[in-house]
């Protein structure tokens, strides 16, 4: 499998749901940075918080770095670290070889790797790869804030009960502090209980549903990037596009840029003090494929965890037959929460890679 990325800090990732462990290795990393071990661990305890919408399954998520790492600080070799798995439960995942969930990878799986592929739950498609994905981004995260950059996200809705986008209220300082200690991390705290009860109108009836993720990263210059296939929208998004449930992706005001004038559209400048700004952010910090100063705003469309209790219909691949499956298991009725720290890790990655090479 090809799960090797970045093209100036390079990143790979290995490991299935129910193997031993998973892990990944980044490469080209700089030298002497100290590593926050606690910033770490924290990211990692936000994407596997227990709650009520949330999996069950118990993993202690102790990451182990068996290399790149000495007396805490970065070698300039390669950082590899390890996962190991614990609660697995692979009888839930009995027959799924020939009974393939939908909305699963399991039946593309099977086709392309020709029935070879580790399906207990999910195999290397699982959203529990994006563990090491939490980490590396954890020290993404650092070496940027070195630099002046923070990157954080909320979520912006569960289904029908939505907030309001940075693009329209802007960023505090308080409102960025107070998403970093959340575990359910909604800007706006009257409309948690409001999405909570939304996510348990699906779980109560055996049945999921999903959100948008908005995240914005802070501090980074302008002319930061490059046009066409390099831009830092293509680059973002090619990110993005990898976290398991993805299925959108917006910057600024995404599709509703479409409702407005050109004249509406624009992002005035002015200067505040030596410093030039714009007035508004309705194409997300990035014009021309390229940063103009201002915060990089994006939004992610998750989409509900395709693990039902409900009864649904596949095909039996043995029999050559239609059929149903009842999918058993352990699995979140929304994923959104859990995905906050996914998303900001992906980005972070994905900024720094930029600015190594910019």
């Amino acid at each position: 499998m090809s799960d090797i990325w970045g093209k100036n800090i390079q990143f790979a990732i290995f490991g299935e749901s129910h193997g031993t462990a998973i892990g990944g290795v980044i490469s080209s990393l700089p030298a002497g940075i100290e590593i926050d071990f606690d910033a770490i661990n924290h990211e990692l305890r936000r994407r596997n918080h227990r709650a009520a919408y949330s999996t069950p399954r118990a993993e202690a998520d102790a990451f182990e770095f068996l290399s790149g790492v000495y007396d805490g600080k970065t070698t300039g070799s390669a950082l590899s670290f390890i996962i190991r798995n614990q609660d697995t439960k692979s009888s839930d995942y009995k027959n799924l070889n020939v009974t393939p969930r939908p909305g699963h990878a399991d039946y593309p799986a099977s086709v392309k790797y020709d029935g070879f592929n580790d399906y207990r739950g999910g195999g290397h498609f699982s959203g529990r790869i994006t563990a090491p994905l939490v980490v590396a981004g954890a020290i993404a995260k650092q070496i940027l804030k070195l630099q002046g950059i923070d990157v954080f996200a909320h979520i912006l809705s569960i289904g029908s009960v939505k907030g309001k986008s940075f693009v329209d209220t802007g960023i505090c300082d308080d409102t960025v502090k107070n998403l970093k200690e959340k575990i359910f991390a909604v800007a706006d705290a009257d409309l948690e209980n409001a999405m909570m009860a939304e996510i348990e109108k699906y779980r109560s009836e055996g049945n999921s549903i999903g959100g948008i993720i908005e995240c914005a990263v802070t501090g980074v210059p302008a002319g930061v990037g490059n046009p066409f296939f390099e831009s830092v929208e293509s680059r973002l998004a090619a990110m993005l596009f990898s976290i398991p449930a993805v299925k959108g992706v917006e910057f600024g005001k995404g599709f509703d840029i479409t409702t407005l004038s050109g004249y509406d559209a624009n992002d005035a400048y002015r200067y505040d003090g030596d410093k030039i700004v714009t007035e508004t952010n309705n194409n997300g910090g990035i014009l021309g494929g390229i940063t103009n100063g201002a915060p990089v705003i994006f939004k992610t469309a998750i989409k509900p965890t395709p693990s039902v209790s409900m009864e649904q219909k596949t095909v039996d691949l043995s029999s050559k037959a239609d059929a149903t499956v009842e999918v058993k298991g352990r699995h979140d009725s929304c994923i959104v929460p859990r995905a906050v720290p996914v998303v900001e890790a992906a980005a972070a990655l994905t900024i720094l890679d930029i600015l190594r090479g910019n």
